[in-house]
């Protein structure tokens, strides 16, 4: 198991190292990525100015702890757009071109390579510094204790929301195994995506019931700010990452089915 896990390690190295050199071969394009996110990073900032300007408060939540869960969803959002986003919209492109055909022939895990071959070290990087830099505001702002249980539960999270992440939006990647287009369900996704913007408070009951136990989107965003809010427990966190390790076994389950229906392009 050990020799397997450094092997994978070593091969996403490889992996980031040859995305690396191929983006800095291209350093005007990698300098306009940074360039193109941080305006758009800008515009979305615009939330925080309306939430202080009206002083918004959600559920008891001033503003200033309300930039916990615009900050969770901004680092969420660079981490799946630097890791996730251009693998899975390359996915249906290797059911339709055939390149899925070498890829079987590698000696890994089909799904790693398909969904974890590239990485953009350009795209993310505004997202993930303006995003922890919300949330460290909103955390000292809001007199939360840097405790190492903190710390830990805060990071514990981030990695459910990663894993979560991965798993709900590789789904309309998945679908085109099946189904020829699948741009819309993409669109809808994305669509979805943003409204995890805020508190799931905000929401009806009936949509933060679905939002939590069915499709768990909101487990991304609101679990961690609420668990340094002290609206959550250890036993919350608990459940959380058992919630993220059973659909990740789905998925992985899902692709598995996925592949066994595969048609070969070239066929």
């Amino acid at each position: 198991m050990f020799k397997i896990t450094k092997k994978y390690f070593r091969l996403y190295g490889l992996f980031i190292k040859n995305c690396l050199i191929a983006q800095m071969e291209f350093r005007g394009n990698f300098m306009m990525s940074l360039i193109v996110e941080s305006v758009y990073l800008i515009a979305k900032l615009l939330y925080v100015l309306v939430v202080f300007r009206t002083d918004l408060h959600v559920d008891g939540i001033p503003p200033e702890g309300l930039l916990l869960f615009i900050g969770m969803h901004t680092v969420v959002t660079g981490i799946y757009v630097g890791l996730f986003f251009t693998n899975f919209m390359k996915i249906p492109e290797y059911i339709k071109d055939g390149s899925l055909d070498l890829m079987l022939t590698k000696p890994v895990s089909l799904q790693f390579m398909a969904s974890m071959r590239y990485i953009d070290l350009a795209l993310p990087i505004p997202d993930i510094i303006v995003g922890f830099i919300l949330m460290g505001i909103g955390w000292y702002a809001m007199s939360i204790p840097l405790t190492f249980l903190h710390l830990a539960g805060i990071i514990l999270l981030l990695i459910v929301s990663i894993v979560i992440t991965y798993c709900l939006m590789i789904i309309p990647a998945l679908l085109s195994f099946w189904f020829v287009q699948t741009g819309s369900v993409s669109e809808i996704s994305h669509s979805v995506w943003d409204a995890n913007n805020f508190p799931m408070a905000i929401y009806p009951s009936w949509v933060r019931r679905i939002g939590t136990f069915v499709i768990p989107l909101f487990l991304i965003t609101n679990f961690g700010p609420m668990f340094l809010l002290g609206q959550l427990n250890w036993l919350h966190t608990g459940l959380a990452m058992l919630a993220s390790i059973l659909l990740f076994a789905l998925i992985r389950l899902l692709w598995k089915q996925a592949v066994k229906g595969y048609s070969s392009a070239s066929s």
